[in-house]
């Protein structure tokens, strides 16, 4: 994503080339944007002058949301995950070390998802 970030609005980039770029075998690559291109992150084009390009603005696009796209929800302990339910655990309320896990998994949620493409592409983090 960083390598098509980079690129933004030049025109589509080859899978070849951003794997070469990325040290990413080709196969590992193609699965890796299929699910973008799916989730709309993504939009491919065929022919001799084609290959893929972000969907919107880098700026516009955060660490989190693509995290979740190629790998679901953030999780760190599973009472403490995005998605957790009511009762996923039985020590859910006496639990003394829940309260850690949910501090650092919306510690960590902040951060993805205010960290743009455009951000990863400068090199900076957001500002706090």
């Amino acid at each position: 994503m960083t390598t098509l970030a980079r690129t933004y609005g030049s025109g589509p980039v080859a899978l070849a080339d951003i794997a070469e770029a990325e040290q990413l075998s080709l196969g590992y690559l193609e699965q890796l944007v299929a699910t973008l291109r799916r989730a709309g992150l993504v939009k491919g084009t065929r022919g001799v002058r084609g290959g893929y390009r972000l969907a919107a603005e880098p700026s516009s696009l955060t660490v989190g949301e693509i995290l979740r796209v190629l790998e679901g929800p953030i999780v760190l302990a599973e009472c403490a995950s995005e998605i957790a339910e009511p009762g996923c655990c039985e020590r859910e309320e006496s639990c003394p070390s829940r309260q850690v896990w949910q501090r650092m998994r919306d510690t960590m949620v902040q951060v993805l998802d205010s960290t743009t493409l455009a951000d990863l592409c400068r090199g900076q983090p957001p500002a706090a």
